[in-house]
């Protein structure tokens, strides 16, 4: 348990992962899907989830050169437990505003 919470506990990570769901993304998708996130901190996150074999990262030359993000078949392997995450918190948390993302919706 505490693996998990170490991955989903830093900020933005599930909100990510969450963007990743629906299909790959360049950096800049990435960063208009989180709101408010740096482009220091995205970098940071993905460099991290690709490091846990959670995201991978392609080239696609250029010019311009763009980078692509996509879930790998173990990034794939959390949207259950996303799914049931998200219907706890719609079930027992208040709301503040921010609703959990669509993607763990079902």
């Amino acid at each position: 348990m505490t693996r998990v919470f170490h991955l989903l506990g830093k900020r933005w990570t599930g909100l990510i992962l969450a963007a990743l769901m629906s299909g790959p993304g360049h950096f800049a998708e990435l960063r208009r899907a989180v709101p408010g996130i740096s482009e220091r901190m995205l970098s940071d996150r993905l460099t991290e989830l690709a490091a846990m074999g959670l995201v991978s990262r392609s080239v696609e030359e250029g010019p311009p050169l763009r980078v692509s993000y996509r879930l790998t078949d173990s990034g794939h392997a959390l949207r259950p437990a996303m799914i049931e995450l998200t219907r706890w918190a719609d079930g027992h948390l208040p709301e503040s505003g921010a609703r959990c993302p669509e993607a763990f919706r079902e």
